[in-house]
């Protein structure tokens, strides 16, 4: 099985107290993978380690059919300065940063495919608006029109979800299977887990340490979803508090 990413022995954490520990696994090239788990258990910090945002306490993130440089990256909504002043069209043409370097010169090729981008997520007609001026399910349906214009290999999708309306969700889901179609990895941190069983094949559950990994019709069970939640509440503190192994 050819990997896209692979986890060697990872510990990652903040302050040197661990948040996720001793992860070893792979996510195999063009799956489309679920990261589920109780509140704190690492799920988002695991992302950050993937990008390159968070080094390593210990271990190693390894890429096989990627490198670094070729992930799309969508942090959690509240993590998005929304009074930034900028519009509609100049949020998603940052996807073509690496092609353009900025706003300036935006050819009318390139503002095709950023026309393109909007148009694919429903969002046509609200170019021209401020980003502060949009709604919940407005803003995430740009930011998907920007990791459309990425084009990259490895998709990381931090509570994709999350405070948007029923159909942005389905809309949204649409462009996730349109991903997984063509090839490419997707790796989303979920709470839903009827979502995570209706479209997401593999499933991946953190507690801090790997529950489990596998086919989701294996992995999300009663009784690991239950384990998960133990070994979370048995950290009662920092991480670094907590026993390694929960009962």
């Amino acid at each position: 099985m050819t990997y896209a990413v692979a986890f060697q022995d990872l510990t990652l954490g903040y302050d040197r107290h661990p948040a996720v520990r001793q992860l070893d696994g792979e996510v195999a090239d063009g799956s489309l993978t679920a990261v589920v788990g109780p509140n704190g258990a690492g799920k988002s910090t695991l992302l950050k380690g993937m990008t390159g945002a968070l080094r390593p306490l210990a271990g190693r993130v390894d890429f096989g059919t990627c490198t670094r440089n070729d992930i799309a990256y969508l942090p959690q909504q509240s993590d998005i300065d929304q009074s930034f002043p900028i519009t509609v069209v100049d949020l998603v043409a940052v996807g073509l940063w690496s092609e353009i370097g900025g706003f300036f010169g935006l050819r009318a090729t390139l503002r095709a495919r950023v026309d393109d981008a909007i148009s694919a997520v429903g969002l046509t007609g609200f170019e021209s608006r401020p980003v502060g001026s949009l709604s919940g399910g407005q803003l995430q349906r740009a930011l998907f029109a920007r990791l459309l214009l990425q084009d990259a290999r490895l998709v990381l999708l931090d509570e994709p979800f999350t405070a948007i309306d029923a159909k942005t969700m389905i809309d949204l889901l649409g462009v996730v299977q349109r991903w997984h179609g063509e090839g490419r990895t997707v790796i989303a941190v979920l709470h839903d887990a009827e979502t995570v069983r209706e479209y997401f094949p593999e499933t991946l559950i953190l507690a801090r340490d790997l529950v489990a990994h596998g086919p989701t019709a294996e992995v999300l069970t009663a009784a690991n979803q239950f384990r998960a939640r133990q070994m979370c509440e048995a950290c009662d503190g920092p991480p670094h508090d907590c026993g390694r192994h929960a009962s």
